[in-house]
């Protein structure tokens, strides 16, 4: 039964929480092009019509997810363009498209890697743009090169490069060039430690740090914090991956150190993943909390959705339960909508509550009779089945 209904709150999952998504380039084309070009990355586009369901399903279910977010936004210039306006008229000419949506992967010199007809799910998407660099993958070729004794530093920093653009371990290459130098202050080289810096808990990460402000003069402050917050987000993820605290620890230290503004943010989503990867219901619950307080500021969709992941990953741990009903219920005060009423009803009745669940069903009926047919019979349906069950 606890499985049954703890299912049924998934279905009314309220949003992607902390979900942050694709960021979508919005310059032109031939800026697109351009930056590609001078940053070795490939560009996806969506390929889209405005009247296409397929379209609007990946944007609304796809596109905002926090793991496409990550991953193609690290590897990947995201654009999107509407193929019967604007550009997209011009884009189709080169590149035809009989489809919607159409998902094009194309280098810096106009070149397609990969089309695919058709919407993707996450997992079809994710796998997707893993195929994409596999196929744009230059790193076999520098290797070939650096194994036959090449050490031209323009070929190792390419090196290098290619590794991280294709997710591969990078640190031993960068490791030997730079313990190689006499010098670490010269331009090339500050902008090779910039590159290379890829894990907080590593001695490049140290270099990186000692030499800030003259990299900043050189490649802007943006692009360093960006190389500080995804090294902390890189040792956070083998923290998870070895469920190793110490490593958690010292990713939070160094961002609260070196990148302050996110730091608060940061160490709280680390405590919820390093909870979760531990199977420790109390902590995820206790760092929920502040997390939902400090970080998300008691939005109702936010707090809908980490009462819904307690009762997914922690539906038998008391102080989970008890935090998600607390999340649940306030979402349905400060959201008043029928949707947030239904997930706190069947959190309630989860936690032993039936009386109070059945309350909580009958003001979400109340709410849905003002949204129209489709939300009555969504609520209605949901009070049968749960009077099935024996409410």
């Amino acid at each position: 039964m606890r499985l049954y209904l703890a299912s049924l709150v998934l279905m009314f999952s309220l949003g992607q929480g902390l979900a942050q998504g694709i960021d979508f380039f919005h310059g032109s084309w031939a800026e697109a092009l351009e930056q590609a070009k001078k940053e070795e990355k490939i560009i996806f586009i969506d390929a889209y019509a405005t009247w296409c369901g397929p379209c609007k399903r990946m944007s609304r279910d796809v596109f905002p997810d926090d793991k496409v977010g990550a991953f193609f936004n690290k590897h990947f210039i995201n654009m999107k363009l509407d193929m019967e306006k604007g550009e997209g008229l011009e884009f189709r000419k080169t590149y035809p498209v009989s489809a919607f949506p159409t998902l094009f992967f194309i280098n810096g010199d106009g070149e397609v890697v990969q089309k695919v007809k058709g919407a993707q799910d996450v997992a079809g998407f994710l796998n997707l743009g893993q195929k994409v660099l596999g196929l744009s993958d230059r790193s076999e070729d520098y290797a070939a090169e650096y194994d036959s004794g090449n050490r031209d530093p323009d070929l190792v920093y390419k090196y290098v490069k290619a590794l991280n653009y294709a997710g591969k371990p990078s640190l031993r290459i960068a490791n030997e060039y730079l313990n190689s130098q006499q010098d670490l202050s010269t331009d090339f080289n500050l902008r090779f430690i910039l590159e290379a810096t890829t894990e907080a808990d590593s001695k490049i990460f140290d270099m990186l740090i000692k030499n800030r402000s003259r990299i900043e003069a050189l490649e802007g402050k943006e692009a360093v914090e960006q190389r500080i917050q995804d090294a902390c987000l890189a040792t956070m993820q083998k923290a998870l991956e070895y469920q190793n605290e110490g490593l958690l620890k010292e990713a939070q230290a160094k961002m609260k150190q070196h990148y302050p503004e996110v730091a608060e943010g940061f160490e709280l989503s680390s405590d919820m993943q390093f909870a979760l990867a531990m199977n420790d219901g109390k902590s995820y619950a206790k760092a929920s909390k502040k997390y939902a307080k400090k970080v998300l500021n008691d939005e109702p969709d936010e707090l809908a959705k980490l009462a819904n992941e307690l009762v997914k990953n922690f539906s038998n741990e008391p102080d989970a339960m008890k935090q998600a009903e607390a999340f649940a219920e306030d979402a349905s005060k400060r959201g008043n909508k029928f949707q947030y009423y239904i997930s706190y009803a069947q959190i309630l009745y989860l936690n032993g509550k039936a009386k109070e669940g059945r309350a909580a069903a009958d003001k979400a009926l109340e709410l849905a009779r003002t949204e129209g047919p489709q939300a009555v019979m969504m609520t209605e349906n949901f009070i049968k089945k749960m009077e099935g069950k024996g409410w």
